[in-house]
């Protein structure tokens, strides 16, 4: 006869967490009624991410954020048994604990649980069978809220010997993106049909087959703007065939760049890609004054990131052109990075005007720009798009730390493009995404006539691409809308 009359005052220690080196149980003989164990976790977009990889559950409700918005939950939502897994990870590690042999499980999804919620997932010790050692447990998931987001009882055979085990070591899982961001891109720009291109002095193979792959990939027309000499002697030794490409002939680099430029002025090109030349000697004959390629805008350079630990592709701005913008600058970067936020698709981009503190500081410039933006943009002289600053970095990408610092914003947690408040740091802040986040990149330089591709000797082959790609869908905007 289950034992629920007169439930036993509940134990105050929970012994299973008392070393977290140990995994440890209670036997049934050691559980009153009324016991409770619990843990807590906050989600983030990659648990979501390899939930769907581990149950094969591709609902795009959980992982499409544009699909998402246009449900009746207005974004993204957990898994349901993403919730009921953690009620198990209690029952399994802590009450009763290893040598539990579940039974069954009740559940009810009361209520979404979204990415930056954190979690109790809690079970009561409510019923014991003593014949057959068995218990009944109320389980539930709470949310920072008080809300319960599920419930439900679970029937367990508890062990009866104790176990007390090193707690295992769970191997690092890193989750790439693959080619997935870049199909996208490609799905997006293909369709307006191949750009024509100067590429500037390519005369390595690295930058020779960037632009080739471009070609195949039916994004740009180049035009070879080299030695013709030295080009063709790149070609053959690399066992590229240069043969079909239309190539301007002049005698170096610094030749290079200025007929590039030249070309543009006259209309026959539409971008211009960086080949084999120092970034100074190609952004020197852009900004010339008599080259006809500035505009009312300050010129400035976006990443485009996609990275596995956030849920959506984001702009990080200026990493590489402005060193120590003021803020006249800083307002032309922001307004650049909304239009290419606009090209590639994102209405009404969320913009996160980057410091080390999320509170306007007199004594941090970075504050005081962040803040003088965002009155700007509410005043109409910045449109397009949300700001809010100043933002630290993890309030800016992490709803669940904005969540905890208490700051209500539109932006926080959400945030479509990161400007920083100087080259370095964005530099630092892109590179480590990369090289240690596992992030996918390109970049494109705005503000000049014409979008420009400027390319790193160490980026990769999808890089380049998808690097081609925004310039094509800048261009297709900049017929809309000149910068």
């Amino acid at each position: 006869m289950p034992d629920t009359a007169l439930p036993a005052p509940a134990h105050s220690a929970d012994p299973s967490t008392t070393d977290l080196r140990v995994v440890r149980n209670r036997t049934f003989d050691e559980i009153a009624v009324g016991d409770t164990a619990s843990l807590e976790r906050t989600l983030t977009a990659e648990d979501i991410q390899l939930f769907a990889i581990l149950s094969g559950d591709v609902n795009p409700q959980h992982l499409d954020p544009e699909f998402a918005a246009s449900t009746r939950f207005h974004g993204v939502i957990a898994h349901g048994m993403l919730g009921g897994a953690l009620i198990s990870a209690v029952l399994g590690t802590r009450l009763p604990g290893p040598g539990t042999i579940y039974l069954s499980q009740t559940l009810k999804f009361l209520a979404p649980v979204r990415v930056g919620d954190r979690l109790r997932a809690s079970v009561r010790v409510v019923a014991r069978d003593e014949v057959k050692k068995r218990l009944q447990l109320e389980c539930s998931c709470v949310n920072q809220d008080g809300v319960t987001v599920i419930s439900g009882v679970a029937e367990v055979l508890a062990p009866t010997e104790r176990i007390a085990r090193p707690r295992s070591t769970l191997p690092e899982v890193r989750l790439t993106m693959g080619e997935a961001g870049l199909t996208r891109l490609l799905d997006l720009a293909r369709p307006l049909g191949p750009l024509r291109v100067a590429v500037v002095h390519p005369c390595d193979e690295i930058s020779l087959l960037g632009a080739l792959d471009a070609h195949a990939a039916g994004l740009i027309e180049p035009v070879l703007v080299a030695p013709r000499a030295r080009l063709q002697a790149v070609a053959h030794s690399a066992g590229l065939d240069i043969s079909d490409l239309a190539i301007e002939d002049v005698p170096h680099s610094h030749a290079a760049a200025a007929r590039a430029v030249q070309l543009v002025a006259q209309n026959q090109v539409q971008a211009l890609m960086k080949g084999s030349l120092h970034t100074d000697e190609l952004m020197g004959a852009v900004v010339a004054h008599d080259a006809g390629l500035r505009t009312k805008r300050r010129i400035s350079h976006c990443y485009l990131m996609q990275s596995p630990a956030y849920p959506r592709p984001f702009i990080v701005t200026d990493a590489a052109v402005n060193i120590a913008p003021t803020l006249e600058d800083k307002a032309d970067i922001v307004r650049n990075a909304i239009d290419l936020a606009h090209a590639i698709g994102v209405a009404q981009p969320r913009v996160a005007i980057l410091a080390a503190v999320e509170t306007v500081n007199p004594s941090m410039p970075a504050t005081l720009d962040a803040a003088a933006l965002c009155k700007m943009a509410d005043r109409g002289q910045i449109s397009g798009g949300i700001l809010d600053g100043p933002l630290a970095f993890d309030n800016a990408v992490s709803i669940a730390a904005a969540r905890i610092k208490g700051i209500q914003s539109d932006v926080a947690g959400q945030a479509d493009i990161l400007v920083v408040p100087d080259l370095e740091s964005g530099n630092m802040l892109a590179k480590q995404l990369e090289y240690l986040g596992g992030a996918a990149s390109a970049g494109i330089v705005l503000g000049a006539r014409v979008p420009i591709v400027l390319t790193s000797r160490a980026d990769t082959r999808e890089t380049r691409i998808a690097s081609c790609a925004l310039a094509l869908l800048l261009a297709q905007h900049y017929k809309a809308s000149p910068p």
